[in-house]
């Protein structure tokens, strides 16, 4: 039953994350409150995001649970390290993305730019370099527990899916930019072959 509630809850963030994302919510924010009151969106969005998604790990917490492994000596200072890693690279990408357009305050300060293509620093690598640290990072936990796998399972799921999308948003807002930028580049797996969505 708590694997149930834990599998729904999941799908409940992935669900609320994806439509406050959508461009059919934006707009029809835009719609209700304006122009002015959109420079908020993005800040109220990854606040929202990060409240529910504390709720989702306090929900984890809080169910019964049962360990399925742990990686033991010397491989854990191994997966340590290589998750160290993974949050050097998340935090060096939202830099290079613009950590105050990220966060949401540039757009408040009315100074958002005009949006373009990062194909430069770790975009030359992966497309989605934040997705791909953050997977690594959930991935190498030394210790996995059934609540952990639902949870990390359902965060995988969405990013594959989110990732779909937000292609599909990339092109029709670059056009042939993103779709040449998709032929040379991955877009998670360093080194693999470059498949378009």
């Amino acid at each position: 039953m708590g694997t149930l509630l834990l599998v729904f809850a999941s799908a409940l963030w992935g669900l609320l994350h994806s439509l406050l994302a959508s461009s059919g919510i934006k707009d029809a924010a835009r719609r209700a409150l304006g122009d002015s009151a959109m420079n908020w969106y993005r800040l109220l969005y990854n606040f929202l995001a990060v409240a529910s998604f504390i709720l989702l790990v306090v929900l984890a917490s809080l169910l019964p649970d049962s360990r399925l492994y742990e990686i033991p000596n010397p491989w854990v200072v191994v997966t340590m390290i290589i998750q160290l890693m993974a949050v050097v690279l998340l935090v060096v990408g939202v830099i290079q993305t613009d950590v105050w357009s990220f966060i949401g305050l540039r757009q408040i300060m009315g100074g958002e730019s005009e949006s373009s293509i990062e194909t430069g620093g770790l975009y030359r690598y992966v497309r989605h370099p934040l997705y791909s640290a953050g997977l690594v990072f959930i991935w190498l936990t030394p210790a996995m527990t059934l609540n952990r796998l639902v949870v990390y399972g359902s965060l995988t799921l969405y990013i594959i899916i989110g990732v779909y999308f937000e292609e599909r948003k990339l092109i029709r807002e670059f056009g042939k930019d993103y779709y040449n930028y998709q032929g040379r580049t991955p877009m998670l797996v360093p080194f693999l072959p470059k498949r378009r969505i």
